[in-house]
């Protein structure tokens, strides 16, 4: 997938943009269709994310990503504030609409959300939870559903791997 937003020019922009924004940067779809140009900082290559605490800094694909966008756009000639403007809103100033959005990925075969959970899947598992939530401007429970069902035994202590190895003698 990365591969395919960062280099095939048949992409559509929307695609590639919600795309690697979900991959990398663990991106909903709210937060992508509700990104404006005013949420951009070009010199310091990043983007004002939802309710992030902090802007986002952009890895050189994504920004390249992102400018691809902004030229569609421009093409378009609208006075539309929002990054990826559809043709449904771009004689207004509305963000794209929910259902556009959902179907912005078909042709990857893959729902935003899912590209989303598992980019937050791999983060809870390897970060610290609480810091991924509150990177992220989300609750410190909503980082703990990706959690499940996972117990990492390279990250236990000695007493904890052998507190579950006891047995009772008789």
């Amino acid at each position: 997938m990365f591969r395919r937003w960062t280099t095939d020019p048949v992409v559509h922009p929307h695609e590639a943009l919600l795309g690697m924004l979900a991959l990398l940067h663990s991106a909903s779809s709210r937060e992508v269709k509700m990104l404006q140009t005013a949420d951009l900082d070009p010199r310091a290559r990043a983007a004002r994310l939802g309710d992030r605490p902090h802007p986002v800094p952009l890895d050189p694909a994504s920004w390249a990503v992102l400018e691809r966008c902004l030229a569609h756009r421009e093409a378009q000639r609208t006075d539309n504030p929002h990054v990826m403007v559809p043709r449904q809103t771009k004689s207004g100033r509305g963000q794209a609409s929910t259902a556009y959005v959902s179907h912005v990925l078909d042709a990857c075969g893959f729902p935003p959300r899912m590209i989303r959970c598992t980019r937050l899947l791999d983060l809870g598992n390897t970060m610290d939870p609480k810091l991924v939530a509150a990177a992220l401007g989300m609750d410190p429970e909503a980082t703990m559903i990706y959690l499940a069902d996972h117990v990492d035994t390279g990250r236990l202590s000695n007493q904890s791997k052998t507190a579950g190895e006891v047995t009772c003698r008789t």
